[in-house]
């Protein structure tokens, strides 16, 4: 599977196609829209989430409710588009109207990509860069997370995302925790962390950031249950699992660090305190005693839970600005602001889930194939009874 997003934060709309959904599917718009609106919630979150009410379209590649094998589109239309269409339309401006300019930009952000892309790409008004880099686009990303979640379903693998921390506040997650207990607790949060005892000081932290002008961070994990043994490889250093899906979290906007399992804790420890002892099961075939190392051994999934932490640094948005450098006149400015969150950490949470629901889809239809429901199933339970008597 691969797919593509496009559109700007503030242009008519955001497009995705995806290529490699097997055919027979079950996927509709609702199954999309649900994830989007998980999105768009959270605690310290800005207006903008009261502008927007995110849907997508199918315009291709479904039928009757389910997949065709051909590439599928998702299309999220931008409701506040009506407000930007002279500053973002694609028709060449008219020499005679400035104002259609009025929003330039000549000073960038410190945090953001606006400098660096506007050199990359010989662009004076930094507009251009950060239209395209804004988080707005992990709304796209979302999208295809849900359809590759609508493929993992199928086979009982469930993905699930959860704030771990806001700022220096830590939840107590229970170590053996199903995606069930953790889902029955983090949908209803208003800053989806599992952990009620610190929900009040979590907002508290939000909003003395806010009335600072500042912002704030935190630690997100998504958690898979499900997988079989042997996704991913040990044989090529591009294809092992993990390192796709540290990557694929660390293209979040903001993502700072990942860790597997344990992660960093690993180097402060002996080996009998990290790595995972094998038992068997007649019934169930190869486990771990511990989940240490998050469900990965030598890039391939071991048939434990997956455990992915990704560090969201805060975001660089501030309204009580950072000093600049306007490119024009080289004076130092106090760098501009766009509408922004004080924190992203529980929205955050949810693109996380999806990052991870690709690569291991991705991962999946590799080994199982990608053409059809019927022949992937058919595969997949020959596969587990052989790695169950192995």
């Amino acid at each position: 599977m691969r797919y593509m997003t496009s559109g700007e934060s503030h242009g008519p709309q955001l497009t995705v196609i995806i290529e490699g959904v097997p055919s027979q599917i079950e996927l509709k718009a609702e199954d999309i829209n649900e994830h989007l609106a998980r999105r768009q919630k959270g605690y310290g979150r800005g207006r903008r989430m009261q502008i927007e009410k995110d849907q997508a379209s199918i315009v291709s590649g479904v039928r009757h409710g389910k997949t065709t094998g051909a590439p599928i589109t998702l299309v999220v239309e931008n409701k506040d588009w009506t407000h930007w269409q002279k500053i973002m339309g694609a028709e060449p401006l008219d020499p005679n109207e400035e104002t259609e300019m009025k929003r330039q930009i000549q000073r960038p952000r410190p945090g953001h990509a606006d400098l660096n892309g506007a050199i990359k790409y010989d662009h004076r008004d930094m507009r251009n860069v950060l239209e395209r880099s804004s988080a707005r686009e992990t709304t796209a990303r979302v999208a295809a997370g849900a359809v590759a979640k609508a493929v993992l379903r199928h086979f009982s693998i469930d993905v699930l995302g959860h704030v771990q921390e806001i700022g220096d506040i830590r939840a107590k997650v229970p170590e053996n925790i199903s995606n069930a207990e953790l889902r029955s607790k983090t949908e209803s949060s208003e800053v989806r962390c599992y952990d009620e005892s610190v929900e009040e000081e979590m907002k508290r932290a939000i909003d003395e950031a806010k009335n600072a002008g500042d912002s704030i961070g935190g630690v997100v994990e998504a958690r898979a249950e499900g997988l079989p043994i042997g996704l991913g490889t040990h044989v090529h250093y591009d294809r092992k699992l993990d390192a796709k899906l540290a990557q694929a979290v660390m293209s979040i906007n903001a993502f700072k660090g990942v860790e597997i399992g344990i992660g960093f804790e690993a180097a402060r420890k002996n080996g009998s305190e990290v790595h995972d002892e094998i038992i068997y099961d007649p019934n169930q075939g190869y486990a771990r005693r511990t989940n240490r190392l998050g469900g990965f051994e030598g890039g391939m999934t071991n048939g434990m839970p997956v455990v992915v932490k990704g560090a969201m640094k805060p975001i660089p948005t501030l309204y009580k600005p950072l000093q600049s450098v306007d490119i024009e006149t080289k004076e130092p400015f106090n760098a501009s602001i766009e509408r922004s969150d004080s924190c992203a950490v529980p929205a955050a949470a949810v693109v996380c889930e999806a990052v991870v629901a690709w690569a291991l889809a991705e991962a999946f239809l590799e080994k199982f194939g990608s053409d059809s429901l019927f022949d992937i199933q058919k595969a997949y339970e020959q596969y587990l009874e052989k790695a169950r008597t192995f």
